[in-house]
């Protein structure tokens, strides 16, 4: 499973990288909202300095609602950089838009999936990732690994080539449960993903060699 990062912070982007572990990244509006990034040249300017430190794909959404908004952003997006997936969102004019950029061979990402319906639609269109989001499934009761699961076995069936990214994960079990799910990718927090180093048989057993090799000094 690949692993990539779910922020537009720089600084956690870079930390992921140097573990060697970071695969993309994704973005949306909120969290380049959170980095105060306003205005087109700024925005362009921080897909730069993403795109300048990793070496997968960067999801970059675009605002317009509309599908000659969506065109229009998705084109100038696309333009910043080759790693650029142009992230839209499953509507109506959202999958006519990925069936656009899947004919111009541009790598799109289908985002807010919450049913195998959606998933399916923005297969057809040709979509290269979509997006089901997990934590907001659970936040209302339903069980968001159980669609991930779902549509994974639902592409595997008929053969789609989409990749199932597993979005809105809020912990470490989530990460694990979306393993097993068989997600092709998992965006997350930077917590989440150093949160699978974290053993306490690891942390013993690191303090009894570090005592043992002061005794040998």
């Amino acid at each position: 499973m690949k692993f990539f990062i779910d922020t537009a912070n720089i600084d956690q982007i870079r930390q992921a990288h140097e573990m060697g572990i970071l695969d993309g990244v994704t973005t949306n509006p909120s969290l380049m909202a959170k980095e105060g990034v306003k205005g087109k040249e700024q925005i362009f300017n921080h897909y730069k300095t993403i795109c300048s430190i990793v070496d997968g794909p960067v999801s970059a959404e675009v605002f317009a609602t509309d599908y000659e908004g969506m065109i229009r952003e998705g084109e100038e997006l696309a333009a910043i950089d080759p790693k650029i997936t142009v992230k839209l969102p499953c509507t109506k004019d959202g999958i006519r838009a990925v069936k656009y950029f899947s004919s111009k061979n541009v790598a799109t990402n289908c985002t807010l999936v919450f049913s195998v319906g959606q998933a399916l639609l923005a297969a057809k269109a040709g979509a290269t990732f979509v997006s089901p989001f997990v934590g907001r499934l659970d936040d209302i009761s339903e069980d968001g690994v159980a669609l991930i699961s779902h549509i994974v076995n639902v592409f595997n069936c008929y053969g789609f080539q989409t990749q199932v990214l597993a979005a809105s994960i809020r912990h470490t079990n989530h990460i694990i449960r979306c393993l097993d799910a068989g997600a092709d990718v998992a965006t997350c927090p930077l917590s989440a993903i150093e949160g699978l180093l974290k053993h306490p048989l690891t942390d013993k057993g690191l303090d009894t060699f570090v005592k043992d090799a002061a005794k040998m000094q």
